[in-house]
């Protein structure tokens, strides 16, 4: 995908939806961190139906830590592992607020050093709770980055690093919600929504669909 195809290839998607959102429901970087990690291997609205509920509750370190590890699993029991998530949840809580004064560090560096947390939910961390221009990617990205030519690689660091050089600056803060949101909702895995798509004559995906 050439260089000036992904520059209209974004600015089409920005003029589409200006200000993308995370489907994910938070109030804070707390809120959003442990979202971030309950939403491995499960769906967003998943999550949103636990959370919803468990954030009233606790939007705070010392809060969620105070329910325990039981205490969060009742919470979170409805969503795909949630023994494992509710382990790194408390012990992501005592470590927030002995080493962090309760505070979410805004360096991939110690939120990696959290429990439950990888590159991929540090990067979702940094984009929207800073403002710092990362690419976390998931499994849509991974597909859209090789499907549209735009970062093509094996495997997502790959894909990461060729999308953080080819992404062009002023659209950085938001590449990565509409990266999610296109694979999401239009560039679909097993059926992409082409007649739809609204950059479908820039992409290089030779199998586009057609309507029937």
């Amino acid at each position: 995908m050439k260089k000036e195809a992904i520059y209209e290839f974004f600015k089409r998607l920005q003029a589409d939806n200006p200000e993308p959102k995370s489907d994910l429901e938070y109030t804070n970087p707390f809120t959003l961190l442990v979202a971030v990690v309950l939403s491995a291997q499960a769906t967003d609205a998943g999550v949103n139906k636990a959370t919803q509920h468990l954030f009233k509750v606790a939007d705070t370190p010392e809060k969620m830590y105070a329910l325990g590890e039981d205490g969060i699993r009742e919470y979170i029991k409805t969503i795909g592992l949630f023994n494992a998530k509710a382990a790194n949840v408390y012990k992501l809580c005592k470590l927030l607020i002995d080493k962090y004064n309760s505070i979410v560090p805004n360096t991939r560096e110690e939120l990696q050093a959290l429990p439950g947390v990888g590159r991929k939910t540090a990067n979702v961390v940094l984009n929207i709770a800073f403002g710092q221009p990362t690419m976390a990617v998931d499994t849509h990205i991974f597909r859209l980055g090789n499907r549209t030519g735009m970062a093509k690689g094996k495997n997502v660091e790959e894909v990461e690093q060729k999308l953080l050089k080819n992404v062009p600056a002023e659209f950085m803060n938001h590449a990565h919600h509409w990266l999610i949101l296109h694979g999401r909702y239009i560039c679909k895995a097993r059926k992409p929504r082409c007649p739809d798509c609204i950059v479908r004559d820039l992409c290089d995906f030779k199998d586009k669909t057609v309507l029937e």
